[in-house]
């Protein structure tokens, strides 16, 4: 049995005593044919082909699919929002009753808007906030955290909970004279390794934040031991966490009457507005993003591609170690995602 090496250069297999495969061959033959067809006056030879699939920056590829797939979920909201803005605005001008057409209307649209974290990958939170290269996050205030509460009183040290057992359990000292910025960061250093990230509000609240998949377990599990100086002593109190508001809450939307529909007409153009807003943001991304793959794609030299192709389709037909050797170099590092992206630069 041979021992298959894979040539650095090329990325076509050949054997131990150093052959080029077929298609690595037809290659070859067909860069020795390119270099006799050169003018003889010493104009250089085109350039060796070089595989651009797995060259192209992966973080890169990952921020267009992203972005797509964000595009994708937000025209879809949107077309959905345009189509209830218009029934509801002919209902209430006509003053008709509802009819099953636009409960049914805003029953598709909670639906979307449900499934928003599963559509964009995670890239678009409640506040339709795209992030790109990390999952969207849950913002939320925690009552009796906040800065007026905390900076007053003797040195005290709390245990705050945030599930999961010990792991979850983190220590936060506090002390007279900290400023405002001093305990904020002690927060944040201390809940950070619990995926639990600490902030100032305007009105000086902690604002809290974890990744939207980790929330409900933070939410459940939220509690605080202190000394009895800023929070009781003994067991661990558990404190009402309030997360922040997304800006489309489509539950809240009614239809039972024309008071109900005119409200409902307002929040489906509020709705609108913020959606249509993030859209225009999520295409700058996309755009960006296109360009400096286009910019960073490697040029392929194409002469002589077709003649490698029938090559390769001809061993591909034959059955045996051959031809699996010559799909499985030519499909290397090549996945879906990779194609997919390719396909949106057209």
């Amino acid at each position: 049995m041979q021992i298959i090496q894979r040539s650095s250069s090329s990325g076509i297999a050949t054997d131990s005593a150093g052959s080029a495969s077929a298609l690595d061959q037809a290659g070859v033959a067909n860069a020795g044919a390119a270099r006799d067809a050169a003018p003889l006056n010493g104009a250089p030879a085109p350039a060796p082909l070089r595989r651009g699939l797995s060259n192209w920056d992966q973080p890169l590829q990952n921020d267009i699919s992203t972005a797509q797939q964000a595009v994708d979920f937000l025209e879809q909201s949107a077309a959905q929002l345009r189509a209830l803005k218009s029934d509801l605005s002919a209902k209430l001008a006509a003053r008709q009753m509802r009819d099953g057409q636009v409960e049914q209307q805003v029953r598709q649209f909670s639906d979307t808007w449900r499934a928003r974290r599963e559509a964009t990958g995670g890239s678009l939170d409640g506040r339709l906030n795209f992030t790109k290269g990390e999952p969207a996050s849950q913002r939320f205030a925690v009552r009796g955290m906040n800065l007026a509460n905390l900076r007053n009183g003797a040195r005290e040290t709390l245990a705050v909970s945030l599930g999961g057992g010990t792991q979850g359990l983190r220590s936060v000292h506090l002390s007279p004279g900290l400023s405002d910025n001093e305990i904020v960061g002690r927060f944040d250093q201390a809940l950070a390794p619990a995926g639990v990230r600490v902030s100032m509000g305007q009105n000086g609240e902690l604002v809290f934040s974890t990744e939207e998949a980790n929330f409900p377990a933070v939410r459940d599990a939220f509690a605080v031991q202190g000394s009895g100086i800023r929070f009781p002593t003994g067991q661990l109190n558990r404190l009402k966490v309030e997360e922040e508001a997304p800006v489309v809450m489509p539950e809240n939307w009614g239809t039972g009457d024309i008071e109900q529909m005119r409200e409902t007409l307002h929040q489906v153009m509020q709705a609108l507005s913020h959606v249509e807003a993030a859209l225009s943001k999520v295409r700058q991304e996309l755009a960006t993003a296109q360009a400096r793959a286009e910019s960073s794609m490697p040029e392929i030299e194409t002469a002589g591609v077709e003649d490698i192709a029938d090559k390769f389709a001809t061993i591909a037909k034959e059955p045996g170690y051959q031809s699996l050797q010559a799909l499985t170099s030519a499909l290397v590092g090549i996945n879906r995602e990779r194609v997919v992206s390719l396909l949106t630069l057209r």
